[in-house]
C-alpha cells in the first residue's frame, strides 16, 4: 500500500502529465486528447488528496 507522500508525488505527476496533454490537445485542436488531459488532472488531485487523508490519520496515531 502507498504512503502518504507516494500518492501525493503519484497525484503530482498526473497533474503535470494531464495539464501537458491538455496543452497538446488545445494546441493541435484534438479536444480527446484535451479531454483527457483534464481527466488525469483531476485524477491526480484525487491521488494528492488521497495522500494528504494518509498523512493526516498518521499524524492522528
Amino acid at each position: 500500500m502507498a504512503t502518504g507522500t507516494e500518492d501525493k508525488a503519484k497525484g503530482a505527476g498526473n497533474k503535470a502529465a494531464g495539464k501537458a496533454k491538455e496543452a497538446a490537445g488545445k494546441a493541435t485542436d484534438n479536444h480527446k486528447t484535451e479531454a483527457k488531459g483534464k481527466a488525469q488532472q483531476a485524477k491526480g488531485e484525487v491521488q494528492k488528496g488521497k495522500g494528504d487523508a494518509k498523512d493526516s490519520q498518521k499524524k492522528k496515531r
